[in-house]
């Protein structure tokens, strides 16, 4: 983040903070024959302000408002795309889509960022004050230590997410944190970030705690902090590319939004197996035409009437 920082400092920030906080003028008192003139100058040049780049509190509203405006550009951008482009809009017409459902949930992604970004940004000021393991020249590690970064961080943060979506999934924790997402049995790219807050949040966190446990080189970790969230819309987009047993993809993660107790994974099945909730997707999601028959759909509508609220199947 420190990268993204100084080219905002460069480009934006100094001139910001120096027009908003400028430093204050010296003044001082010529005399020519019998008048005084008083004159002033800066003490730094124009583009200097009370708070220089390194000052905790410039660098804590300079990351909350970097990063606030890449989620709103990233998610309005990237969700749109795969709207536009990916997204199946004939699943609009499954029974369990809800009127409005797209405008509902840019609402939610919307309201939810600024909370979200409060509470990372203390995550992305250690990176920028020297507290993360992040490093920048690739022979501190070598090329293949980086290469196998990234699935470590991938299998890591998979791990991670899984126990955590699981914990999500326990009623008391559901009701009040998770719920909210899974309002959206029928998903859409717009679904992608329509969680809670602090939902959102937990669920980040293994990717900030990586760097802060194992090096990890600073272009890798932005690339992988970019893939992230574009795996995110890509799960939501309703596009089943992947039909293997392998990967968690769009048609495994619709079936965690249609029967919730299944599938928690991020990218990987691994821990689904291992934990007992893995379920693999048929042709109701693989079968084009089956995918959009109303008979289909008219099934799995009486499915997930039989979950209740805290996403668990009604007792008999």
């Amino acid at each position: 983040m420190d990268i993204f920082l100084e080219i905002a400092d460069e480009y934006f920030f100094d001139n910001a903070y120096a027009s908003i906080l400028p430093l204050p003028t010296l003044k001082s008192t010529t005399t020519i024959g019998n008048t005084s003139h008083v004159s002033s100058s800066l003490l730094l040049p124009a583009i200097s302000s009370t708070l220089p780049r390194d000052n905790i509190y410039r660098q804590l509203v300079s990351l909350f408002l970097m990063t606030l405006v890449f989620a709103y550009f990233f998610y309005f951008f990237f969700a749109t795309l795969s709207y536009a482009f990916v997204f199946d809009h004939d699943l609009m017409q499954h029974p369990k889509y809800i009127s409005n459902q797209i405008s509902k949930e840019i609402r939610l992604s919307a309201m939810g960022f600024p909370l979200t970004t409060l509470v990372t940004v203390p995550w992305f000021l250690g990176e920028v004050k020297g507290y993360s393991r992040l490093y920048e020249n690739i022979e501190d590690h070598g090329w293949f230590y980086a290469v196998f970064s990234i699935g470590f961080f991938l299998f890591f943060t998979d791990a991670c997410v899984y126990w955590i979506h699981r914990w999500l999934h326990t009623p008391l924790i559901y009701k009040r944190l998770h719920k909210p997402h899974h309002r959206w049995i029928i998903p859409t790219p717009f679904s992608s970030h329509a969680f809670h807050p602090f939902d959102g949040y937990v669920q980040s966190v293994p990717y900030h705690f990586f760097v802060y446990l194992f090096p990890l080189h600073k272009y890798i970790y932005i690339g992988l902090f970019v893939f992230v969230n574009m795996w995110t819309i890509m799960i939501h987009d309703g596009a089943y590319f992947a039909s293997g047993t392998f990967i968690n993809g769009a048609a495994h993660h619709s079936l965690h939004h249609l029967y919730f107790n299944y599938n928690y994974g991020q990218y990987f099945t691994l821990w689904d197996k291992i934990g007992g909730s893995y379920r693999l997707p048929t042709e109701e999601q693989l079968d084009e035409k089956k995918r959009k028959d109303g008979e289909v759909w008219a099934k799995q509508a009486k499915e997930v009437d039989e979950f209740d609220d805290n996403g668990k199947l009604k007792k008999n």
